[in-house]
């Protein structure tokens, strides 16, 4: 694992058809290059337990902190569909791929522990690189890396799988489907920010674009803290926002079988972002939280040094529909099309 590939070890590398087993970073073959992850990852410490198993093996073994159940996620980074290589480095890819799985684990109000990463990517791709900013982003987390795959691939393709345990079985899990008409609805933070570094970046290169903008785009921070504290405190629901404020919201109106009634003004506008980038743009990776009592959130965010969440409107009868600014709500994010 970085998988199992054949006869290969954890953190195993294949070829993908078509394409020769080549030493796809210079100056390492495929087994220098597994050692040089290794080294990477081990050195940021982590969470293995007497008699755990990282990379190395056929698979990873791990003792999970907390009783019962454990929460996973998964997900991918896609050259020209997730990252474009001509605004993102290397470690900036690795970053993202890292903190935009675990966000799907703190959406979920817990924790993650450990992760597998899998790469596939073209020879020659700075997959060290890649590896430096999934130990730096795992380690802003405190997550380690147990394993994964290595592959040749026409195109860079970044997997993460992120476990965590979901603690006190008496607390419930925050889930997309827990709201009800009358629950206030909150952001942790502006949004908009990713897609406007996104356009600034492109039109502009590095040059003269605002770095909290750049960072959005290419480092996101996953909002864990904020999952954690909103399931503490009781919160009814929670999403993160990848694919769009409008997009992430609905997913949680569908779960919950309920209405919207949005009043997001300019508010929730990042500085530097356009309303439709703040509504549709996506990959801000705040949290969307619904909850019976903001009072509550409120201090319990608070208590935790987190930011104020941002109120954004209420969760209405079904029958009343879906509203935005008192017109109906558009569609608008992210949808893979295939």
């Amino acid at each position: 694992m970085l998988g199992k590939s054949g006869a290969h070890t954890q953190f195993g590398v294949s070829a993908a058809r078509g394409f020769p087993d080549v030493p796809m970073t210079s100056g390492n073959d495929e087994f220098g290059l597994i050692e040089a992850l290794r080294a990477r990852f081990e050195a940021t410490g982590g969470l293995l337990g007497l008699g755990d198993l990282g990379i190395g093996d056929d698979a990873a073994a791990v003792t999970l902190p907390g009783p019962g159940r454990v929460v996973l996620a998964t997900d991918l980074v896609v050259e020209g569909v997730h990252v474009d290589l001509a605004v993102s480095t290397p470690e900036d890819i690795g970053w993202k791929a890292l903190m935009v799985t675990v966000s799907d684990v703190g959406a979920m109000g817990c924790v993650p522990s450990h992760a597998l990463l899998s790469v596939a990517a073209p020879a020659g791709f700075a997959i060290e690189r890649l590896g430096d900013g999934v130990a730096e982003a795992a380690a802003a987390v405190g997550c380690t890396v147990v394993g994964g795959d290595l592959s040749t691939s026409a195109l860079m393709v970044v997997s993460v799988t992120a476990v965590g345990s979901a603690d006190d079985a008496e607390v419930a899990l925050l889930t997309r489907g827990g709201a009800l008409p009358g629950d206030r609805l909150f952001v942790t933070g502006p949004l908009g920010a990713s897609a406007a570094g996104l356009r600034l970046l492109r039109a502009r290169g590095t040059a003269d674009v605002p770095e909290t903008l750049a960072s959005a785009h290419r480092r996101p921070v996953a909002r864990i803290s904020e999952g954690v504290v909103a399931r503490a405190a009781g919160a009814a629901a929670c999403i993160d926002v990848s694919d769009g404020l409008v997009a992430d919201i609905s997913h949680l109106a569908d779960a919950s079988g309920v209405g919207l009634d949005l009043e997001v003004g300019d508010v929730v506008v990042a500085d530097g972002a356009t309303r439709d980038e703040a509504l549709g743009g996506g990959e801000d990776y705040e949290l969307v939280v619904a909850t019976s009592d903001p009072d509550g959130l409120f201090t319990a965010f608070e208590r935790a040094g987190l930011r104020r969440p941002l109120a954004i409107g209420s969760c209405v009868d079904v029958s009343e529909g879906r509203s935005l600014d008192g017109g109906p709500l558009p569609s608008g994010g992210w949808r893979h099309q295939f």
